[in-house]
């Protein structure tokens, strides 16, 4: 009788800040999801994260430690939920990849870093499971930009054969994969700019909700082009990769800037927004991935009807679809990336094609392991 696959969880908290995805996940023979969810985070504590993640970085070093305590209790609290409601238990899963909560991703600094918080020691203590957390900073000292991860774990989802042009994930930050048809691996990864954390942002200043649900808000408006070139101006967009990108950069006063006079009514802004996602988003994959093939996509942007027809509309005729047509849970992909790179750390292998994607050196073994209690 063959032995049950070994289990891991893999927890993230993404650009939008917005809550944790958990997913319970096994990788024998093929990526498998068995259970997932997504546990809110109390509001007072997501505001804290947006305010420090978009603000001018200056804070109090007992709030920085308090926050980097708080967001580890958070993180446990959603891997302890999920291990009740699928009824595993803690010492069913041989570990635990926690990403944490990035608060500042300075990758082209003279002194490069980047910081997420989530305090790896209070996960491991809480849970009880060996914990596998700071992947980033590695590939970050490697000369890496340490980010986008995703690709790599794409390329494993996805497998050889008929794969597709490329994969698309609409988070807060946009990032796309192109994968070679012939099951080589990702060639290209990288963020192509913002998703959801502007048209988020915007919406809560308008609308006092969080998101735009459906679109509907900005499906009432209408495209400015005048903004829409000023957006397109910044030097981001143009830049070759490896690049990476976060809300310290596409924040709301990026968005301000570029506003000018304010004769732009919110709802166009909104509208604007949306076509600003897939306009960049198109323009990277033709610009990567030339041909008419497919186009995958996943994350939360998945589920705005509006932005997934700019995005059709934007990369016609190629077919654009959500990664379900795959079989694959498009919200847990990226929880489901960091469960697997808690697997490819216990046994120590190196990960090549995140090296591949960021420009690092050379492909390192990622994450540092906190043995459960």
């Amino acid at each position: 009788m063959a032995a049950e696959p070994a289990l891991y969880l893999g927890l993230i908290s993404g650009t939008s800040a917005d809550g944790i995805d958990v997913a319970l996940a096994s990788f024998e023979p093929s990526p498998r999801l068995h259970a997932s969810l997504t546990h809110a985070y109390p509001d007072s504590l997501r505001r804290r994260v947006v305010d420090l993640a978009q603000g001018d970085g200056r804070i109090a070093l007992d709030e920085l430690g308090t926050l980097d305590v708080e967001i580890g209790r958070e993180f446990a609290a959603a891997a302890q939920r999920l291990l009740v409601q699928s009824g595993v238990t803690a010492h069913a899963v041989r570990a635990l990849g926690s990403h944490g909560q990035t608060v500042r991703h300075r990758p082209t600094l003279a002194a490069p870093y980047t910081l997420q918080l989530g305090d790896p020691n209070v996960i491991a203590e809480l849970t009880g499971i060996v914990t596998v957390a700071d992947f980033r900073r590695r590939d970050v000292a490697a000369g890496g930009q340490g980010a986008p991860f995703a690709p790599a774990f794409h390329a494993a989802l996805l497998g050889a054969g008929d794969r597709p042009r490329a994969v698309v994930n609409l988070g807060g930050i946009a990032n796309i994969t192109v994968l070679a048809g012939d099951g080589e691996g990702a060639i290209i990864g990288f963020d192509t700019g913002p998703a959801n954390c502007l048209l988020d942002a915007w919406a809560e200043r308008h609308l006092g909700r969080p998101f735009d649900a459906d679109g509907a808000f900005a499906a009432s408006g209408r495209i400015d082009r005048a903004l829409l070139a000023r957006l397109l101006d910044d030097p981001y967009f143009e830049a070759a990769p490896p690049k990476s990108t976060g809300r310290e950069m596409f924040h709301p006063a990026w968005l301000e800037q570029r506003l000018q006079d304010g004769s732009v009514t919110a709802v166009d802004v909104q509208a604007t927004l949306v076509e600003l996602t897939a306009r960049t988003v198109a323009d990277a994959i033709r610009r990567h991935a030339p041909g008419d093939g497919p186009v995958l996509v996943c994350g939360g942007g998945v589920h705005n009807p509006v932005l997934m027809a700019a995005l059709r509309a934007a990369l016609a005729p190629a077919r654009v679809e959500s990664i379900t047509a795959r079989g694959i849970d498009p919200d847990f992909v990226e929880a489901m990336l960091f469960a697997w790179l808690a697997r490819e750390r216990v046994l120590e292998q190196p990960v090549t094609d995140i090296a591949r994607v960021s420009g690092a050196r050379g492909p390192r073994v990622l994450g540092a392991i906190y043995f459960g209690g």
